[in-house]
């Protein structure tokens, strides 16, 4: 996937919970407190293997929410050093930020989250259109000052989500409907014309998609 006229990005999702789509966390300290990483390297070591095979030129991370923990291993692997990048944080849900989601879901709120995320701002917080369009931003100018390479980008679930639905043409309303497990990756080949999503999910071989 590497050549003149094309461009690519990587997206590896940091290892969390699977039982929360919607994590209510912007700070390390409640993250760490309320949503701990698992410690597999079962996941880094099939995350850098199937990575490597792509010769990436650089390791992006989200700054907050503990993501070094799954981008610091897999840059020690692929000889790499990790940039962070507010741009790839995840979405701040402001004053939701450490509450319970079994709390949350008894809100009349949380049923525009679930139906129609794209006319839901998070009180003192960031709306999910906000966060989508910052995703978009960011990975524009990785694919601008990166041309002809490929470059590993580590976040969260639903920043990931919002920008494969930009790069698929899903709106934003049913982006919930991607599904973005621990320590997967998605890679996603940005051309002149279009990105073309190669692989959405992947905790496998990406040699058959990448032939094609």
């Amino acid at each position: 996937i590497r050549n003149d006229n094309a461009r690519s990005s990587i997206s590896i999702h940091g290892i969390v919970s699977r039982a929360r789509p919607l994590q209510p966390h912007n700070n390390t300290a409640r993250y760490n407190n309320k949503f701990s990483h698992r410690n597999n390297k079962y996941l880094y070591t099939i995350g850098t293997l199937v990575l490597s095979l792509l010769s990436p030129t650089a390791a992006l991370a989200a700054d907050v929410g503990g993501v070094s923990a799954t981008a610091n291993p897999i840059a020690k692997a692929l000889n790499l050093r990790v940039r962070t990048l507010q741009g790839l944080n995840e979405c701040d849900f402001g004053d939701w930020t450490g509450r319970r989601l079994r709390d949350l879901s008894k809100l009349k709120s949380w049923s525009t989250v679930q139906k129609q995320p794209s006319n839901f701002r998070f009180p003192n917080g960031e709306s999910f259109t906000e966060m989508q369009n910052r995703m978009i931003r960011t990975i524009d100018k990785l694919v601008e000052r990166h041309s002809g390479e490929t470059v590993i980008c580590v976040s969260h679930a639903d920043p990931i989500k919002a920008i494969l639905a930009s790069a698929v043409g899903t709106p934003l309303d049913l982006f919930q409907r991607i599904v973005i497990g621990p320590c997967s990756a998605s890679v996603v080949l940005y051309t002149k014309e279009r990105p073309l999503v190669l692989s959405l999910n992947s905790n496998g071989n990406f040699s058959g998609s990448l032939g094609s």
